[in-house]
């Protein structure tokens, strides 16, 4: 699987890199905008890394070059970038991204996303078991252990439990949850949801932290 990543710092780059390939990627590295919009007319990747901030072109114009181009415009999207503001963010996902990652991060992280924005677009095979330290979900089996004991959840529990991991690290607002959880025409509104989450909260205990509020918008699961 291939992944482009357009990077001018070096060390991170190369950090990056040598990451991605241990996860059996295949990378290349490009340190300017210019360098990567010659390189995708002859191939394209499954996956865009983007910094933000280039010396030439900003990530942000490269993102809104790529949805602009029907053979390109599927490509999943990563920002990678120092600017945390939320309005950057807010550009960010209207332009296509599909994450967001502020620097600094771990890259533990880095890489559960990755394979996340993967998931959701298809490219790799759905993860049926998730584990985050002591806290284990499968979602074939429908079942949430945590420290090896299993806890109950309600149906509706479950969905939104399972939608946010698989939505990992990026926010979903409260309308996407409604819609994916009762569908299009439930009459459910945002107090339903945040009911629901706070009981979630409560019978994940310590893992309940991992469900964070995103002011104004919905909830995300990053740990």
């Amino acid at each position: 699987m291939k992944v482009f990543l357009i990077e001018d710092d070096e060390d991170i780059a190369l950090v990056l890199k040598k990451v991605l390939e241990n996860e059996s990627f295949k990378v290349k590295h490009f340190k300017r905008s210019l360098e990567f919009f010659r390189e995708v007319e002859k191939e394209t990747p499954d996956l865009l890394v983007i910094d933000v901030m280039l010396p030439d072109f900003d990530g942000f114009r490269i993102a809104n070059f790529l949805k602009n181009r029907p053979d390109l415009s599927d490509v999943p999207i990563i920002f990678l970038t120092a600017r945390a503001s939320e309005e950057d963010k807010i550009r960010g996902f209207e332009l296509g991204a599909d994450d967001y990652i502020t620097k600094p991060f771990s890259i533990k992280e880095f890489i559960a996303r990755v394979k996340a924005v993967l998931r959701r677009a298809g490219k790799i095979k759905e993860t049926k078991v998730f584990k985050i330290q002591g806290l284990e979900v499968d979602t074939a089996k429908v079942k949430v252990k945590i420290e090896g004991r299993e806890i109950k959840l309600t149906p509706s529990e479950f969905k939104i439990l399972k939608f946010l991991l698989e939505n990992y690290g990026k926010p979903v607002s409260r309308n996407r949850l409604i819609e994916h959880i009762w569908g299009y025409n439930h009459d459910a509104g945002d107090r339903t949801i945040d009911v629901h989450i706070k009981h979630l909260r409560d019978k994940l205990g310590k893992y309940g932290k991992y469900i964070k509020t995103v002011r104004g918008f919905g909830y995300k699961f990053e740990s």
